[in-house]
């Protein structure tokens, strides 16, 4: 009897696979002996038809599982390959300054139309973005570019960021530090814009070897593209009554990559 069960179960399991993956107007019924398909017109004393009817829901799901998953992203291996890169910049700071420059540009391509296919990689972005965050490298603003002649690469103190997420509203820092002694702080709030994933902040504290002041408006920008951690564009922007902004690129548990308001790219390292 446990041999006959076996086997009718076989039956319907491989009826439903094979139609299931059969190219379009090919019948597994066709392919198969027709004593086991009552609707062949062959009279099989209805024997199958509690076990078909008994298994029909638990072949229907395996049935769907396979067929309807939804497809991986395409290019999810080219953002991997640029991770790669960007990874062992933070580690070492021993990578090409123009290959990781060209890593991070691909990166902003890649998790633009990543983020249009799948919107959830939006919320992980941010959920992924609270903690701190250690400034490895930089492009600078164009308007640095210029001044200099060159693009800023490794940067060379300790600057710092922290995004706290889940406060309310959330939460912004930046600072320069001498070893773990915060030379300068500036602290804020900040906005999460999904659609462009834009971070845009305010300052309206900053702390000067451990004394706090409370600043004005626009104070923090001007302190901040004079002190370095921030651009002169941000100043700009105050004037129009706009915020400074981040377009964040991606974050994860190692990596977090953006494009500043002033146009430079920046790559941090989770601490």
């Amino acid at each position: 009897m446990r041999a006959f069960v076996l086997l009718a179960v076989s039956v319907a399991l491989f009826e439903r696979r094979a139609s299931a993956f059969s190219p379009s107007g090919f019948s597994s019924r066709r392919s198969l002996p027709t004593k086991f398909f009552a609707s062949e017109g062959v009279d099989d004393g209805g024997i199958f038809t509690p076990l078909r009817k008994a298994f029909s829901g638990i072949l229907d799901q395996v049935t769907t599982t396979a067929t309807d998953a939804p497809p991986a992203f395409l290019e999810d291996a080219a953002i991997d390959e640029c991770k790669v890169v960007l990874n062992a910049a933070v580690e070492t700071k021993s990578k090409d300054p123009e290959l990781v420059v060209s890593s991070l540009e691909s990166l902003e391509k890649l998790m633009r139309k990543k983020c249009r296919a799948e919107p959830e990689a939006v919320s992980e972005l941010l959920t992924a973005l609270d903690g701190d965050w250690r400034l490895v490298f930089t492009t600078g603003t164009a308007d640095t570019q210029k001044k200099i002649g060159a693009k800023v690469n490794y940067f060379p103190i300790k600057a710092m960021q922290s995004f706290r997420t889940a406060a309310e509203p959330m939460e912004i820092e930046n600072g320069i530090y001498l070893g773990d002694f915060a030379v300068i702080k500036f602290f804020g709030d900040f906005e999460f814009n999904p659609k462009s994933r834009k971070v845009e902040f305010d300052f309206d504290r900053i702390a000067v070897l451990g004394l706090t002041i409370n600043l004005g408006k626009g104070d923090a920008a001007a302190l901040g593209a004079a002190s370095g951690l921030g651009s002169e564009n941000n100043v700009k922007l105050v004037e129009k009554k706009k915020k400074p902004f981040f377009n964040w690129i991606s974050a994860d548990d190692t990596i977090a990559t953006a494009r500043g308001g002033g146009g430079g790219l920046a790559l941090w390292k989770r601490v």
